[in-house]
């Protein structure tokens, strides 16, 4: 069933701010689907246009490419092979010369002709190295992928810092590069995207910044459309790579603390949305869903202890774990 959400318009008076600013925009694709041409006719309605538009794209076979290239964006085709989180974005970086750049995924609908401007204007102010907007449910989301936008990207925006008391633990590390921006030069100073990772690339670039004494800005009043549906197999499997991640990161957690806390907030408040929005019912599936992504986060973190085959099986990233098996067998 679709949750309703209520649109967001951006203050057009940031528009004089950002007009000076240079800024290019970096996709990832792969087999981009249907969503894509909504995706390009959004971006050209913007009322801003990036100088570049960077499309990296993994051999895509349903004319991902070809649409991208139609739209007038500069294309780069790789392997889907050679596909990494973070690898990827730094092989964009090296295309990019403007002052700013933005990353988005190919599923991240822009909500308004203004999102671009509201994001943008948050370099605009005090030492903002990186900033990232609000992500609301698509218009099909399911109650819980619904809930799960409005947790994490709630309506209070925030500039936060290294010493900031708001956001707290892990919490204050958090970017999602489905919808952020960059200074580039600082993006590259604190030596761009760690390659090779499971994925986190953008809260360990957070992290890094934070530690450098840079600001990170969350834009609420910047909208993008992006939720998934997923099923307590995937949920169980996305939180195993979150646990995964922590893991082999833990110096995330040594210096922003442990997420446990707020997912015990997360569970209390995914309840009471079900209570609210009259899908009580859903309560007992929300419960499975719960113990699913606790159980996954667990194996995650102690995945270095299982069988060799355990992890390949448990993770939503299958590849990452064909390329680290690979690489050890070379060492």
């Amino acid at each position: 069933m679709s949750i309703e959400v209520t649109a967001v318009h951006e203050p057009v008076e940031s528009l004089n701010n950002t007009a000076a600013l240079s800024f290019s925009l970096v996709i990832p694709t792969y087999n981009a689907g249907p969503l894509f041409e909504r995706f390009i006719s959004r971006i050209q309605q913007s009322v801003i246009q990036p100088e570049k538009i960077l499309v990296i794209d993994s051999s895509s076979n349903d004319g991902t490419a070809e649409l991208a290239r139609k739209a007038g964006f500069t294309l780069v085709s790789i392997p889907q092979s050679e596909f990494d989180h973070g690898g990827t974005r730094n092989v964009a970086l090296s295309y990019i010369k403007t002052d700013l750049v933005v990353f988005m995924t190919q599923d991240a609908i822009l909500q308004t002709p203004y999102t671009l401007v509201s994001l943008l204007h948050a370099f605009t102010k005090g030492r903002v190295a990186a900033a990232y907007g609000r992500q609301l449910p698509h218009y099909d989301a399911k109650p819980l992928g619904a809930f799960a936008r409005f947790h994490n990207y709630p309506e209070q925006p925030y500039l936060t810092e290294l010493k900031a008391d708001f956001p707290t633990g892990i919490r204050k590390a958090f970017m999602s590069n489905s919808f952020a921006a960059y200074r580039s030069t600082r993006l590259k100073e604190v030596g761009g995207f760690p390659e090779k990772l499971i994925l986190g690339e953008d809260a360990f670039v957070a992290g890094k910044l934070l530690l450098a004494g840079d600001q990170i800005h969350y834009v609420s009043e910047s909208c993008v459309h992006h939720s998934h549906n997923y099923s307590l197999k995937e949920e169980l499997k996305r939180y195993f790579d979150i646990g995964v991640f922590h893991q082999d990161q833990h110096w995330l957690l040594e210096t922003f603390g442990a997420p446990e806390k707020a997912g015990i907030q997360f569970a209390l408040k995914q309840t009471r949305f079900l209570i609210e929005k009259k899908k009580g019912y859903l309560i007992p599936y929300s419960g499975f869903s719960l113990v699913a992504k606790y159980i996954g986060y667990r194996l995650g973190r102690a995945y270095q202890a299982m069988p060799k085959t355990w992890p390949k099986h448990l993770s939503m990233h299958k590849k990452y774990w064909q390329d680290k098996s690979a690489a050890k067998a070379k060492s």
